[in-house]
């Protein structure tokens, strides 16, 4: 850290084998004190205003007041502690989406791991915290290779759907993610994204062009050089879009 003054970490986990195993795992890690410790939501709530503490190693699945709901509640307090979840479920990446998390750490909780996202808070600390109730999904918290990746929703160029699950495009690889594409799209800026299909979303800045087809049909022309049919429910949106 910049300064010299430890991390101050408060653990909230409802299982106390979890804590345990957290308590022994900060306890490897240099600059990091433990400064309490709670098995539910409420019990949370009052050691962390008790002591202040910089950042919260919080489960996602308790008793009473869950993860989430701690989490919207200290984001009303004027300066928030970080927040890590940890967590054995992989679902939650849309609906947590605004609550502003440094990092996403999944179960059972490996040391590499949990020491690169307690750097990844100290790096943050200090930065005032994004400005709560933003409007419009800015990042997302996908499975990949046993742990969470984040992903700027401003880096993904294509989300398809796949039954329950929506499979997003960002660069050369693919995430699948457990959301439905038109939950998505509810949460997608409309300037940044436009759906094209009943299976498809494109990121605007990703379309190259328009193509007619004939009787009717159009396709999109993508920046890469793919092109994709577009749905005739969609296609007005579409071409309004292009000034057409």
């Amino acid at each position: 850290m910049n300064d010299k003054t430890p991390l101050r970490v408060v653990l909230v986990d409802d299982e106390p084998l979890a804590i345990e195993r957290l308590e022994t795992l900060c306890g490897r890690i240099p600059d990091v004190e433990v400064v309490g410790k709670a098995y539910h939501g409420q019990a949370a709530l009052d050691v962390i205003d008790q002591q202040a503490p910089d950042l919260i190693l919080l489960d996602l699945t308790m008793p009473g007041l869950d993860g989430i709901e701690v989490a919207k509640r200290l984001a009303g307090k004027s300066s928030p502690p970080a927040i890590i979840f940890v967590t054995a479920h992989e679902s939650f990446a849309v609906e947590a989406f605004d609550l502003d998390a440094v990092d996403y750490v999944l179960k059972p909780v490996a040391a590499e791991r949990l020491e690169r996202a307690i750097a990844r808070a100290i790096g943050k600390r200090g930065e005032p915290p994004r400005a709560a109730g933003a409007k419009w999904l800015q990042e997302l918290w996908v499975p990949h290779r046993s742990e969470l990746v984040r992903v700027s929703v401003e880096d993904v160029r294509r989300i398809d759907a796949e039954r329950d699950y929506v499979r997003l495009y960002v660069g050369d690889k693919t995430y699948l993610l457990l959301q439905t594409i038109a939950g998505l799209e509810e949460k997608l800026d409309p300037d940044a994204f436009i759906r094209i299909h009943r299976s498809t979303i494109l990121s605007k800045a990703s379309i190259a062009g328009l193509r007619h087809d004939g009787l009717g049909v159009w396709s999109v022309e993508m920046s890469d050089g793919e092109t994709l049919r577009i749905g005739r429910t969609y296609l007005p949106k579409v071409k309004a879009m292009a000034g057409r």
